[in-house]
């Protein structure tokens, strides 16, 4: 009988990916607390019209990507593709606007959109984000771009460029100028441009910057781009956030054809990427201002900017990098030569735990050959071996599993020994 495999798109994250999953999990946590950030944790399905109204209908992850499903009531619910929304709605469904402002919240979680899976894209695919709700101050907005960045750092994934955009607002003096002379000239060219173009040309424009075919990015160089027609407000903006990071030395390169997969996007717009990915899977994660999300969902005026990075990209750059961290290693195994000793082991194995110290034992009968093997297998760094000798003087024999070493230290001091060895 074939082995049964997960679904298509997801995969089963394994030790030692795993333990390096949780331990980017712990330090990113680490660096959103010290920015005053506090974790929120939402369903993992919503109401969909979460996702059509605040993605808008005509984004690819709406048209084509969602999981979309009716309840036994007729409630027509979707798997969250994206982090952002949700968080949105929950500050508006618990009036957290309420307290002082910004309301600033990260999160850690699974997202689902029907992709075709490819290396660093799953169906199935995690995310670390953070959203600061209810301020548009341009400080705001480094302070964020300036986390993701240092959490990119920690992780060890190569080089990382900051791609730095505006996307202007909707308003008639600003991407209202702009749409109008894009429309123009993709006009001129639509006979040239890919199917996929020629529909993003017709639902939303500014969605035609995100095609990837070589032939119709060498047309779309020519596009005016947004910057040239900015209002007053939208370019005092970006030019603060750029003076922000560039107090903070954060370097950052104008993306003026950057922009971001929904329509919720004003305003400043920023994408990482990673020098040790290839061109087609470099990016790690990106996000921007979302100023008119909260009242699309039914809530107050309440201006925001946060991020998405990807996990499971990030994972890959970091093998890439060289800069995966070795599996984590078992500080001692404990090994009763007999059955007589177990009672003694399980106790060792308690005590050690209590201070701090990795440990197991086997469950299962082997001889010490076997015990051994097993304890090179989980990478053990010293094996504790209680016989029939070191029962009757009340001691173990401590090995250094790596130099083959080993002293007889009696069984109150071996937390102590072993901790003095570790360090």
């Amino acid at each position: 009988m074939t082995a049964p495999q997960p679904p298509r798109g997801t995969r089963d994250l394994l030790p030692p990916v795993s333990e390096r999953f949780s331990a980017l999990e712990r330090e990113a946590a680490e660096i959103f607390r010290l920015a005053g950030y506090q974790r929120i944790i939402t369903p993992e399905f919503e109401a969909t019209e979460i996702f059509t109204r605040g993605l808008g209908e005509a984004t690819d992850v709406v048209s084509k990507e969602m999981y979309t499903f009716e309840d036994r009531s007729g409630h027509s619910l979707t798997l969250r593709p994206e982090g952002t929304a949700p968080v949105v709605r929950a500050v508006v469904t618990h009036r957290l606007h309420e307290a002082p402002l910004p309301v600033k919240l990260y999160y850690s979680a699974p997202m689902f959109r029907y992709e075709r899976p490819q290396k660093g894209r799953f169906r199935q695919h995690f995310q670390l984000g953070i959203e600061a709700i209810g301020s548009e101050d341009p400080a705001l907005d480094a302070e964020v771009v300036e986390t993701g960045l240092r959490v990119l750092e920690g992780a060890g994934v190569g080089e990382v460029a900051l791609l730095l955009n505006s996307m202007g607002h909707p308003g008639p003096d600003c991407r209202g100028r702009y749409l109008p002379a894009l429309k123009e000239f993709l006009a001129k060219h639509r006979e040239e441009l890919d199917d996929d173009c020629k529909r993003r040309m017709e639902t939303n424009p500014l969605r035609v910057f995100d095609c990837k075919v070589p032939e119709d990015q060498k047309i779309l160089a020519e596009a005016p781009t947004i910057e040239q027609f900015l209002c007053d407000a939208c370019r005092e903006h970006i030019e603060a956030v750029k003076r922000y990071l560039t107090d903070a030395d954060i370097t950052f390169q104008p993306a003026p054809r950057l922009v971001r997969g929904f329509d919720y996007y004003t305003r400043t717009t920023f994408e990482y990427q990673s020098s040790a990915l290839e061109a087609a899977q470099n990016a790690l994660g990106g996000g921007g201002r979302y100023d008119g999300l909260a009242e699309e969902l039914g809530g107050p005026s309440l201006p925001g900017i946060g991020y998405g990075l990807g996990i499971d990209r990030i994972l890959l750059a970091q093998e890439s990098a060289g800069a995966a961290a070795d599996p984590v290693r078992l500080d001692c195994y404990v090994v009763p030569l007999t059955a007589e000793e177990r009672d003694l082991a399980v106790r060792l194995v308690r005590t050690l735990r209590g201070a701090g110290i990795s440990s197991d034992m086997p469950y299962a009968e082997r001889n010490l050959k076997g015990n051994l093997k097993s304890a090179d297998k989980l990478g053990a760094r010293f094996a504790a071996l209680i016989g029939a000798a070191e029962r009757e003087a009340g001691t173990a024999t401590l090995r250094d599993l790596t130099t083959g070493d080993q002293e007889a230290v009696p069984l109150d001091a071996i937390a102590v020994r072993l901790g003095e060895r570790l360090r």
